[in-house]
């Protein structure tokens, strides 16, 4: 079966050692990447400037506009630094972690989390990268804590720990987090994500300090917690970027089990929203060393575009991989062959909320019923913000929507919209997105065929 010509699912792809070269950065865009996202979590100001330097130039190099998703460090413990830069925790044996800065190593594991001995006890489980490291405690002291590996394998530096069901009673947004808000605002950034969101109040402080840098920056809450996904309404009303589904540290909080119906429950509670949703982590986690991924991560990707996700992201996969521009191509491939059997006719019924629907909502249907009754190519949506483009692609018209804007902002944040194909009318026509055939809308009679 021929893919199709246009992808509508948008990719988003974590910049890292493995791509911080400028010409791998515009392989990778010329692969397919929409959204480049830069993990604050790691490296440090001057590094991350080098990075959107880096990714404007390879921008214009490649002919097309690409967005800039910074992704705030959050509330997120994390362990210390290893001179080595990884070290290898044998099943079996025992480690100490200290609290507090300074080098570790495979016995000794810094923790820059001072309470630490005060809130954990024997008995508690502590997971490290991922949830691919399991740890008991088995001792404490003044603080130390003695722990058995009950799972082991490689831990770099600065990898995430994650204690299910423990308040660590961390600050939602700390004053790290605050300053880069600030660095996204002074190098016109045009997302930002905010870790670890639990109810609305967490995303508060991010919006308090973009208004006093006069920003309209979206703001994207990343759902990683139990606690989001019981208030993803109220979370997603307060978030006007859309959600994140951060499976890796959500996998870890709940039972694994539970994740793919969250999965779906998140993406349709913002689809009801029209808020936009990316889906990540571990999508094609076998790609960090391999050029080919399973079986299963391919069904995995394939999944959440069924499920109505509008972007999918690469994290490992193109940070520190082996293959990034690979990882790319595949996760093109994929989304191209799988949209033509996404149910269009259903989602533009049911997709968005109908008893709430206001001008802008009943307005946006209407164009894309008109689209499919007129058998019309493309939807054409003039637009200064980017916010009709979004909700006239929440509809998931299958036809492409050309979003005509004056702003270059617009245009790059409109990157992460499923099926958006954002050009300005400032800039050269080399940054239009739309230099593809458009695809040939369906039939008017009836519920829309899938494409060709």
């Amino acid at each position: 079966m021929p893919l199709n010509t246009v992808r509508k699912t948008k990719i988003v792809a974590t910049v890292g050692p493995a791509s911080w070269d400028p010409d791998t950065l515009v392989e990778m865009i010329e692969a397919g990447v929409d959204v480049f996202r830069l993990n604050f979590s790691h490296s440090d100001e001057a590094r991350h400037q080098r990075t959107v330097d880096d990714i404007r130039a390879a921008s214009v190099k490649a002919g097309r506009e690409i967005a800039i998703l910074g992704d705030l460090p959050g509330p997120k413990l994390r362990v210390g630094n290893f001179p080595e830069g990884v070290v290898e925790l044998v099943s079996g044996s025992e480690v100490k972690l200290i609290a507090g800065e300074g080098d570790g190593s495979a016995t000794h594991i810094p923790v820059p989390w001072l309470e630490m001995t005060d809130i954990l006890d024997v008995g508690a489980t502590i997971f490290l990268a991922d949830g691919t490291i399991r740890l008991i405690v088995t001792g404490k002291a003044e603080g130390t804590l003695t722990a058995t590996v009950e799972v082991g394998g490689p831990l770099s530096s600065h990898k995430g720990m994650n204690l299910p069901g423990v308040d660590s009673g961390l600050a939602a947004v700390s004053e790290v987090d605050l300053g880069w808000v600030d660095f996204a605002v002074r190098n016109d950034l045009d997302l930002l994500a905010v870790s670890f969101v639990r109810k609305p109040e967490d995303i508060e402080p991010v919006m308090k300090k973009l208004d006093e840098l006069d920003s309209d920056l979206p703001v994207i809450a990343k759902i990683e917690k139990p606690e989001a996904a019981d208030a993803i309404e109220e979370i997603i009303n307060a978030a006007n970027g859309g959600i994140m589904v951060a499976r890796g540290d959500l996998g870890i909080e709940v039972p694994l089990y539970q994740v793919p119906v969250m999965q779906k429950r998140l993406i349709r509670a913002a689809g009801h929203a029209s808020k936009p949703t990316i889906t990540a982590t571990q999508m094609l986690a076998s790609m960090v060393t391999s050029k080919r991924p399973t079986r299963a991560e391919v069904t995995d990707v394939a999944t959440a575009i069924f499920d109505g996700t509008d972007a999918v992201m690469l994290s490992e996969e193109t940070a520190v991989g082996d293959h990034p521009v690979e990882a790319i191509k595949v996760m093109d491939q994929i989304a191209r062959a799988t949209e033509p059997d996404l149910p269009y006719w259903d989602w533009l019924l049911n997709r968005t909320s109908q008893s709430e629907m206001d001008v802008s909502e009943s307005v946006t249907q209407s164009a894309v019923v008109a689209a499919y009754r007129l058998n019309l190519k493309s939807i054409v949506v003039p637009t200064a913000t980017g916010r009709t483009a979004v909700v006239v692609a929440a509809h998931r018209p299958q036809v492409p929507v050309l979003a005509v804007t004056h702003t270059l902002k617009a245009v790059r944040r409109l990157r992460l919209v499923f099926e958006s194909n954002p050009f300005s009318t400032t800039r050269s026509t080399k940054f239009a997105t739309c230099s593809t055939p458009v695809p040939t809308s369906p039939s008017p009679k009836g519920p829309p065929s899938p494409a060709t």
